[in-house]
């Protein structure tokens, strides 16, 4: 081929590239549009699209994980260690950090834009009537099926029993990581009442392995898993207990391993791939380690008081930040996470996160002394300047988060959504 025929090649290559991906903004675009449903609870309208798109959702073996915090990571070790047994997989997670198609992977790998497009256009045709969630959950599905994937692993959006994704038929395994208050307008104002909500995954014959809890809640979700007809699991002194592989230095992501690898045992995957996917899981924004100008960065998603705890345990077997770069949603419980977060004697810079409704920066100020930044940029630029060595932690908020990761690594960004 002649040069100027490879750069016609080229040429034509790129134009295919940005036509795909205008297309791609398109379909986003009218996803987006439907973001004031929220994210609402109720199975109605998804099983009547489904219905209408001849069932994607029973295209696949499913393994079904809830919880208030824990649960994306945990769907990733699931997903790492099927792709490990040879499975071909499947993963549905929410929200995306930096770019939408985080939230729908098949072998691990986020979906073109071309498919992406694809299943968007669908999915928005078969329901009309859909949330911005119930839209994303039913692409989900079409992707799965249209790639023949084994084994799909689902991430809870909200509670469990009323949310979009609980039309799967009765899972092989389903499991809760850790409950704790959070959504509770919507979810219930006690642990043991968000916990019944969740334990609403379970299904008759279904596996449901239940990560560690007080008496008192697991009671309360055990009472609902065994009148479904589930096979309970309580993960105590398990067999699989393993320390979180390099990488994985918070201790919650220790328990979230031992929930993934009980869930990836009764799955029947062999031990062998089972650690092996183990050691070679990734979840970003998640006790994240980033290197950026000289300067580390711990990003952590932390968007609740117990999230926070964690990430205070997590930083207490480490260095001691250097500086706290913090941003919450308004309707987060943000006053209880700035509490926790004192433990951490170190600068306080306060950014609003985009997404829905944030918390007024000088707001947080006036609750945690701290430095109030207009932008991002600059809550970044104050937090190097302040750190004197030190990691800088992001946290507060996973939009936050994903901001951050892609301004520090350069990453395209399709619009937050908090859903």
């Amino acid at each position: 081929m002649t040069p100027e025929g490879a750069g016609g090649d080229d040429a034509l290559s790129a134009a295919l590239e940005r036509a795909t991906r205008s297309a791609l903004t398109q379909s986003l675009e009218a996803l987006y549009a439907r973001v004031p449903l929220g994210m609402r609870l109720g199975l109605d309208a998804m099983r009547a699209a489904c219905t209408r798109a001849r069932n994607p959702e029973q295209a696949f073996a499913v393994a079904h994980v809830a919880g208030t915090n824990g649960k994306g990571s945990t769907c990733a070790m699931i997903e790492s260690m099927a792709r490990a047994a040879g499975r071909k997989t499947g993963l549905y997670t929410s929200p995306h950090l930096c770019r939408f198609a985080e939230r729908i992977r098949i072998d691990g790998e986020p979906l073109s834009d071309e498919a992406l497009g694809d299943v968007l256009d669908r999915a928005l045709a078969i329901g009309p009537d859909l949330s911005f969630f119930e839209t994303a959950t039913l692409a989900a599905f079409l992707a799965f099926r249209d790639h023949g994937v084994d084994l799909a692993v689902v991430e809870v959006g909200i509670g469990g029993r009323l949310d979009a994704t609980n039309v799967v038929p009765p899972p092989k395994v389903a499991a809760i990581t850790r409950v704790a208050l959070d959504h509770m307008d919507r979810l219930g104002g006690t642990l043991e009442e968000i916990a019944r909500e969740k334990a609403g995954i379970a299904k008759e014959g279904s596996t449901f392995v239940l990560g560690p809890m007080t008496e008192s809640v697991r009671a309360a979700a055990l009472e609902v898993a065994l009148a479904a007809g589930a096979l309970p699991i309580l993960l105590g002194d398990d067999p699989d207990a393993v320390a979180a592989p390099d990488g994985k230095h918070a201790p919650y992501q220790q328990d979230n391993a031992r929930i993934a690898m009980r869930v990836a045992r009764e799955l029947a995957i062999p031990e062998a791939a089972r650690r092996e996917g183990l050691a070679r899981a990734t979840w970003p924004g998640r006790f994240e380690e980033i290197e950026s100008e000289g300067h580390r960065f711990i990003l952590d998603g932390a968007h609740n008081p117990d999230g926070a705890r964690a990430l205070i345990q997590a930083l207490s077997i480490d260095e001691a930040p250097g500086a706290v770069v913090f941003g919450a949603l308004a309707d987060k419980a943000w006053r209880e996470m700035l509490d926790v977060l004192a433990a951490l004697p170190c600068p306080r810079i306060y950014v609003a996160p985009r997404g829905r409704a944030a918390t007024d920066p000088a707001e947080l100020a006036r609750h945690a002394p701290g430095t109030v930044a207009p932008s991002l940029a600059e809550a970044l630029r104050e937090a190097r300047a302040r750190a004197e060595g030190g990691p800088i932690v992001v946290c507060g908020s996973l939009y936050l988060v994903g901001q951050a990761r892609a301004a520090l690594l350069g990453l395209p960004e399709d619009p937050p959504v908090a859903l």
